[in-house]
Order: structure tokens, then C-alpha cells, then sequence
């Protein structure tokens, strides 16, 4: 097993001892959504609470970041750590030594998805703009956003997972092999979720023969990269959870002999791989709201952004979709109070849709020509955007084929470009691992 772990370690992983709440306990009340979704809704979070009361989850492991602009964030922060502590002392988990964990995911809309738990090594991760390495974020991270998660994560014992991190295996030699044969594993759980978040079921890999096949397999992958810039693994969710492991294990590191930085648990953290080409890993792109502003301003500002721009007439939702959505030049939707456009432009300022229209947006917004909002789904921008002094612009798909291509070329995609499926499909803690 030594030259198995050897050969995943080059691959920037490793197995972990995974802990998973015994059998008594009620994993529907166990699991809850990542922190970051419904953080304009205190009311779900408000439910949740209700729902869980007294019994072990991990919404005491977490800090929602709906609450995170309340007055005394340190005293959540040290009841986190305290029931971390607590949930330790009491055993309430189940270990699962040295293994992966292989996960299905069935959402509410009847869309199943694979993925393969494992400890991804943070020594391989680099989010910088310029970064070459294993493991690559793949929109801007904001670097703001790191100092108050690390105020969580630093002194915790535990982490429990939400990030989901991508491989671009259209030949599907990873983890489909897995699930063909996933009735010869191990079943670990198998609950539905609450808050209409479907159902989770996962088995353990720890055997030979199958970290053989997901070794094999990743290095096939890896073996057909460009060596001078090996993208393996790019950030689908989490990817500022991640970034803070990575500046909590930057420090630590600091204070460590180097005999035990390389095995030192904080030097991993756990992530769920999906292959991009899942189907049921739905890709929806983020749409934008415009208001206060006019479409001359707004012409303006994409005229600077593009040698050429064509402005055709559209009647409907629909046919603006399609129209956008069709092979060759850069197209997007505009939608005000005339009604709908369909703007093609040539030579325009960013390789993808969602990168010229940031151009356009940063520019108004930095003239106060206009205010911005980053929306999830068509009916919001109809709705919204024929409003007095509003805009709507309708962003075209996110092609699974070219995704990793396009971060090679531009680094990392803008700000708010992709959503994997809407929050109620998003990860939900379960797992944990020591991190102390």
C-alpha cells in the first residue's frame, strides 16, 4: 500500500481517517448545507435550527454566514470549537481509517451525481491569479474574504467538508468506474437531507485493487497535461474554505520542524472530486442585474469593450436563449424596458461573455452609471430587468468541454461567472477529519 500512497501523493492526494456519526445517531438532522448558501434568508437558517434542537449536527460545527455582521462573532466562534471538542470527547463518531469515500448524490429535481471524498494536499493548491499548480481556483478569489474564516478554522479541531473540486475526464476512467461497481463496497450512510436536499448515500474505498484503478486512472489524466501548466484540479464550490486552509496551513507551517510538515492533517483538507462531465453536475451561468442606469451608458461601455458590436431585436426569453446559446461570436441578452436585444460582438475585451461584461460593468460602476446585483435564473432577470432605470443582461451556458481549456487561457474565470446547481443541490456537511 506504501507505493499506492506514494503514487497518489504525486497526484496531490492521500486517504484520510474519516469520521462519520455512529449509527444512532439521526444523519438527516446531522447534515446541513454549506455555509454560504441562503445568506439573505435568516428564515432557512431559523428552520434548520428548529429542526435540528438539541441532537448532534453540524450546524454546530459551522458558522453560517448569514450571522457573519452579528456583534459578538467570537462567542459563536468559541461555541464551535467547544462542541467540536465536546463531540470528540463523547465518541460520538465512527472512523474509517486510511480511506476515500465514494458519494452519490440524488437532488429533489431527480438529478444524481458522483463524486469521490479524498484529502487534497494544500502544498499542490496556489490561488493566485498566475498560478500553474495542481490545484487552481478557477474565479478571482477575493482576498477579504479569507481573515474571518480563518478566525473560525484556526484554533478548530475538526473540518468538516463542503468544497467540490472538478477533473476534466470526459473518457470517465475516475470515479464512473466506481459507481458501476459500487455494490461490492462498504456502505457507510445512506439518509435523505433536509430542506429539500435530496438524498446522499456513500460507500468506503480503502482495498488495493480500487485505490490501484484511481491512481492508475489519475495519472492517465495528469500524464496528458501540459507539464509546464498541469491544471488536474479546479475549484468548482468552496473555493475561498479552501484558500483559507490553505493561509491556516501557511502559518502553522511556519512553527513546525520540517520533519512534520509533510504528514501534519492540517496540511490537508477534504474535498469532494466530480468529474465535469458528470450529467447530473448541472453548470448554470450567473446573470446580472443592472440598476440606475440607461441604455446609452450602457452601449457606451460595451462600444469600449469590443472593435464591433451588432444589436438585433429579440422577441422573447426564449428565442434570446437560443440565439445566445449558438456556436461562433461572443453573444450575450440585454433586456430593459424596450424589450429584449440580442448583442454579438467582435473582438471583444475577454475570451468569454462573462468576462467582457464585467469589463462593462466594473467601468459603469466605477463612473456610478450604474448598481449591480449577480442573480441566479432567467425568470429573475425578466422580472427584474424591463424595470424603470433597470438592465438585465442574460449570460450564455458554461461549456463543461472548454471550461478547463478557458482557465489555462485566462487564468481564472470573473467574479460570480458559474453556479454549480442552485443551494439546496449544494454539498452538505457530513463527513469530518482531525485537523489538530
Amino acid at each position: 500500500m506504501q507505493e499506492i500512497t506514494q503514487r497518489l501523493a504525486k497526484l496531490g492526494i492521500r486517504t484520510a481517517d474519516i469520521l462519520v456519526p455512529h449509527h444512532g445517531i439521526d444523519l438527516k438532522k446531522w447534515a446541513v448545507v454549506a455555509c454560504d448558501q441562503y445568506t439573505s434568508e435568516p428564515e432557512y437558517w431559523k428552520r434548520v435550527e428548529q429542526h435540528v434542537g438539541n441532537d448532534p449536527s453540524t450546524l454546530r460545527l459551522i458558522y453560517p454566514e448569514v450571522y457573519l455582521n452579528e456583534a459578538d462573532k467570537q462567542q459563536r466562534i468559541e461555541e464551535i470549537n467547544q462542541t467540536m471538542r465536546q463531540y470528540l470527547e463523547q465518541n460520538i463518531f465512527d472512523t474509517y481509517p486510511d480511506s476515500f469515500f465514494l458519494v452519490h448524490r440524488k437532488t429533489e429535481a431527480g438529478r444524481g451525481r458522483w463524486g469521490l471524498l479524498v484529502a487534497l494536499d494544500l502544498e499542490c493548491y496556489d490561488y493566485s491569479p498566475e498560478s500553474k499548480s495542481l490545484v487552481r481556483a478557477t474565479e478571482g478569489t477575493i482576498l477579504s474574504r479569507i481573515p474571518p474564516r480563518k478566525e473560525i478554522r484556526k484554533n478548530a479541531l475538526l473540518e468538516v467538508p463542503h468544497i467540490m473540486v472538478l477533473l476534466d475526464d470526459p473518457k470517465r476512467t475516475v470515479i464512473e468506474p466506481l459507481a458501476e461497481a459500487n455494490s461490492r463496497l462498504p456502505l457507510v450512510y445512506d439518509t435523505d437531507l433536509m430542506e429539500h436536499g435530496g438524498h446522499v448515500t456513500a460507500w468506503k474505498i480503502d482495498q488495493k485493487k480500487e485505490l490501484t484503478a484511481i491512481a492508475s486512472a489519475l495519472e492517465g489524466l495528469y500524464d496528458a497535461l501540459d507539464p509546464a501548466n498541469p491544471l488536474l484540479y479546479a475549484m468548482g464550490d468552496g473555493n475561498h474554505s479552501l484558500a483559507t486552509a490553505k493561509s491556516c496551513w501557511e502559518d502553522l507551517k511556519k512553527t513546525l520542524p520540517s520533519a512534520e510538515q509533510a504528514d501534519h492533517p492540517a496540511r490537508f483538507a477534504l474535498v469532494e472530486l466530480e468529474n465535469i462531465h458528470d450529467p447530473g453536475l448541472v453548470f448554470e451561468p450567473i446573470h446580472r442585474l443592472l440598476f440606475h442606469t440607461t441604455w446609452g451608458d450602457v452601449f457606451g461601455a460595451i462600444a469600449e469593450n469590443a472593435r464591433q458590436m451588432e444589436v438585433r431585436k429579440s422577441e422573447n426569453l426564449q428565442e434570446t436563449i437560443k440565439a445566445i446559446n449558438q456556436p461562433g461570436a461572443q453573444k450575450f441578452g440585454y433586456l430593459d424596458q424596450d424589450g429584449w436585444k440580442v448583442i454579438t460582438l467582435t473582438e471583444p475585451s475577454a475570451s468569454i461573455a462573462a468576462g467582457t461584461i464585467q469589463n462593462v460593468i466594473d467601468g459603469l460602476t466605477r463612473q456610478g452609471k450604474a448598481e449591480v446585483d449577480y442573480v441566479h435564473g432567467t425568470d429573475v432577470v425578466e422580472a427584474k430587468g424591463k424595470l424603470p432605470g433597470n438592465a438585465g443582461i442574460l449570460l450564455p451556458d458554461v461549456s463543461k468541454q472548454t471550461f478547463f481549456a478557458t482557465i489555462i487561457k485566462d487564468k481564472a474565470l470573473p467574479r460570480k461567472t458559474f453556479s454549480m446547481g442552485d443551494a439546496a443541490e449544494k454539498r452538505f456537511y457530513m463527513e469530518a477529519r482531525k485537523i489538530r
